[in-house]
This record gives C-alpha cells, sequence and structure tokens, in this order.
C-alpha cells in the first residue's frame, strides 16, 4: 500500500512545539527536572486527544502514554513508539525562533540573531544531501530543539495518519513520550505495565534511513580530592591544594586518545564534564563510554591508576573516586530479537530510503528500556548538531522519519509469523 499521499502535519507540530522551553536541569532532584516539561506534555495530550486518542494522558512525573488501538484480526505484538520532551541544559532553549530556509542550495546559513554562527556544508557534510530541501533552524542564540522535538512531531503526525485512515491495518499502538531524557534519568520513572509494549522504538536518531541497534555501554565518576588547607603567607611545606591536584590529574589524561576530541567510530572516552573547589576540598565529574564494557572497565582503570600515581606526591591528602552505572550497551539485548531491526530496515526501504545500520556513540532512552524488558532501537528523527545553537532539521527528512513509521506497524501487522513469542 502506498502512503504517497500522506497530508503532513509534521512541520506546523514542530514549530509549535520548539517554542516550548522544556530544557531539564540535571541538578534538579524532582520528576520531571523542570516543571515547564510539563507545558508541552500537555499541549501533546491535548492533540492527541482531539484526534480521539481517548486514553491520552500525563502523569504525575510528567510521562505521556496513549494508545491507538489494534484494526487487525492477526494476533500481533503490540509496538511502541517514544521521544523525550526535554532539550540539553548545554545550551538555552528558551525563546527559540524556528527559522524556515526554503529550497536549500548549498549556500552557507548565517543566524541572523547571532551572525557568528554559520552552518557551512564543511562542517555538516549531511546538507550535501539536502539540496532542494527545506531546513529548520533556531535563530543564533539558542539550540533549535530537533532532539527530540523532531521524533515528538512525527509520532504525533504518525498517530494522526492512522486515526485518519482506519482502513490501515496495523496492531495496537503505544505512544510513550519522556521527560529527562538529556539528563539520563528519561526512564526512572516509566511504568512498564501500563504501557504493555512487546518491542518498542525510539525516534530520535540522527541520518536519513539510519537505524541504531547499539549505544555505548556509560557510566559516571566523580572524584573527590582532600587536600590540606593553610594560610598562604605560612604554607610552605604545609599546602596541598585540592585544585591543583585536580589539576594534575586532568592533565594526565590521555589526549590522543580516551578523549572526545580525539575519539570517533568505536572508541571510547574519558571526559571530565565540570570541575569545583577551593584548596581545601576539590570535585571532579567526569563520564565513561565504550562500546564494549570490557574496554570501560579499563578505561575506569586508568583513571584510577593516574589518580593514584597524582596523589602519591602529597603524602597529606587523600581521595575519594566513586563510579557510577549508567546504561549499557542496547545491542547485547537486541540481539536476540532480530525482528525489531529486521522489521526496522523494511519500513526504511518501503519508505524508498537505503537503510543505515549503525551505532551511536551516545545513548537513548531505548538503551534502558531494552534492559528493562522493552527492547528498543532507535530509528532516525533527522536532527542534526544537536546541543549546539547551529542543530537543524529538514522538512523533508522528517516527513520520510513519518513514512518510515507507518510502513513499520504496517509491517509488524502484516509479517508477524502466527507463533511468533517474544
Amino acid at each position: 500500500m502506498t502512503i504517497s499521499t500522506i497530508m503532513h502535519s509534521t512541520l506546523e507540530r514542530f514549530l509549535r512545539y520548539v517554542c516550548i522551553d522544556t530544557q531539564s536541569d540535571p541538578g534538579s532532584k524532582t520528576c520531571p527536572s523542570t516543571e515547564k516539561q510539563k507545558k508541552l506534555g500537555t499541549v501533546l495530550v491535548n492533540e492527541l486527544l482531539a484526534m480521539g486518542i481517548s486514553d491520552a494522558h500525563l502523569d504525575e512525573y510528567g510521562y505521556v502514554y496513549a494508545t491507538i488501538h489494534s484494526n487487525s484480526s492477526r494476533k500481533v505484538p503490540v509496538i511502541c513508539f517514544c521521544s523525550h520532551m526535554d532539550t540539553s541544559p548545554d545550551c538555552s532553549g528558551s525563546e527559540v525562533e524556528p527559522l524556515v530556509h526554503l529550497n536549500y542550495q548549498g549556500q552557507d546559513i548565517v543566524l541572523p540573531d547571532d551572525q557568528t554562527q554559520v552552518i557551512r556544508m564543511k562542517d555538516h557534510p549531511d546538507l550535501r544531501h539536502q539540496l532542494g530541501n527545506d531546513i529548520i533552524t533556531a535563530s543564533g542564540t539558542t539550540l533549535l530543539g530537533a532532539d527530540n522535538k523532531a521524533g515528538l512531531a512525527e509520532i504525533m503526525d504518525m498517530a494522526n495518519y492512522f486515526v485518519s485512515h482506519p482502513d490501515v491495518k496495523h496492531g495496537k499502538i503505544k505512544i510513550l513520550f519522556t521527560p529527562d531524557e538529556e539528563i539520563g534519568r528519561g526512564v526512572d520513572n516509566v511504568n512498564l505495565n501500563k504501557l504493555a509494549a512487546d518491542f518498542a522504538y525510539t525516534v530520535d536518531g540522527e541520518t536519513l534511513g539510519s537505524i541504531e541497534n547499539e549505544t555505548f555501554s556509560a557510566d559516571g565518576a566523580v572524584l573527590l580530592i582532600y587536600g590540606v588547607s593553610s594560610h598562604p603567607g605560612f604554607a610552605k611545606g604545609k599546602m596541598e591544594s585540592a585544585l591543583k591536584i585536580a589539576s594534575e590529574i586532568i592533565t594526565l589524561l590521555p589526549k590522543n586518545r580516551l578523549s572526545p576530541e580525539s575519539t570517533e567510530l568505536n572508541e571510547g572516552f574519558i571526559h571530565p564534564t565540570a570541575m569545583h573547589g577551593n584548596v581545601e576540598t576539590a570535585k571532579i565529574e567526569f563520564i565513561i563510554r565504550d562500546f564494549s564494557e570490557d574496554e570501560l572497565h579499563a578505561h575506569k582503570r586508568i583513571l584510577e591508576e593516574i589518580t593514584k600515581e597524582v596523589m602519591a606526591a602529597y603524602p597529606n591528602s587523600t581521595f575519594n573516586l566513586q563510579i557510577n552505572p549508567q546504561y549499557r550497551n542496547m545491542k547485547s539485548v537486541l540481539e536476540k530479537y532480530p525482528l525489531s531491526i529486521s522489521n526496522g530496515i523494511k519500513a526504511i526501504e518501503r519508505a524508498g530510503l537505503k537503510p543505515k545500520l549503525r551505532s551511536i556513540r551516545g545513548g537513548t532512552d531505548g538503551s534502558r528500556l531494552s534492559f528493562m524488558g522493552l527492547p528498543c532501537p532507535n530509528i532516525f528523527a533527522g536532527e542534526h548538531a544537536f546541543h549546539s545553537k547551529q542543530e537543524w532539521v529538514s522538512v523533508q527528512d522528517m516527513q520520510k522519519a513519518v513514512e518510515t513509521l507507518i510502513h513499520l506497524a504496517m509491517i509488524w501487522e502484516e509479517e508477524t509469523p502466527i507463533n511468533f513469542i517474544k
């Protein structure tokens, strides 16, 4: 069945959603971490209810749940489509002004509110594939929010299509919109019993046609250094500055390997993300990433060895290094459910695209959902340069993502074996 005549609503929805500030806050202990995320959740619920999806609701933790009921006589696994509502704390998401650059022809895109922000093809190679398309950016002082409001708009457009085309067969489809994904807490309070899905797909990927079955394995680390304070005028032979100790540790971290700025593909890293302190105490926060869990542990040993090497020169100072597991490579789970990937690949092909099976140098809600018992690959949403003022997405890529989601639900209904067991 062709869906080439779909009347897309993706652009209009996306332009509405990005104007709502939903930045999450890693320093907050609440869920959601910022109440403003619920504002977008309420908008999404009201739009779903207006479509006729009667069980759409926002719970106390800021999660949106909704169900498109099956219209098939076949026994079909329940499929969930998931995107997150929050935007990154790394760049302002307040007062976003989205701009649509029609019929892109390869030119530099100068963002008007900060003309030092220029989106150039040489810096954004995927723009080579966007000639003739319509590119959406912010105005130069904020991120755009395509990560992951592109995914939200695409899932909403998919839902609208199925509600408007009751003749198109599909199984039960669940919709899940999460808060706080950008701060690693996107599924902390998800209710999997309420969701009651067999498989899920996060719609949070980058390049057109990509499907991702592998993420980093990830740990966080906090290093506390307890130095020796003394009056600086009388400090000789006494003071051991925690700040200087911390600086030495960071200086000794590998620079040409094991750092984000020098790694790519399947290479992992040790990355200091924040340092606070004074002479007496200092705190360094790290993220540690690798696709291999064995390599992840090896990176932790390197951090420990560097710390001990530096601390040996400061006999009166002490340290505490705490490693906190964050998420694990979802490939080990998804390998057990090959149909979730093969159906995704077929859906991309039916949308007229060349599938690209990839790994994510990062994580998604799907990483943790997979280990919670809900296998969850990641489908492209079309977002690029996320977490930055140069973030962009093309209208046509978003529309292709919608078509892919529609085909994916149809394929599960058409091709699931009669005796299929998860």
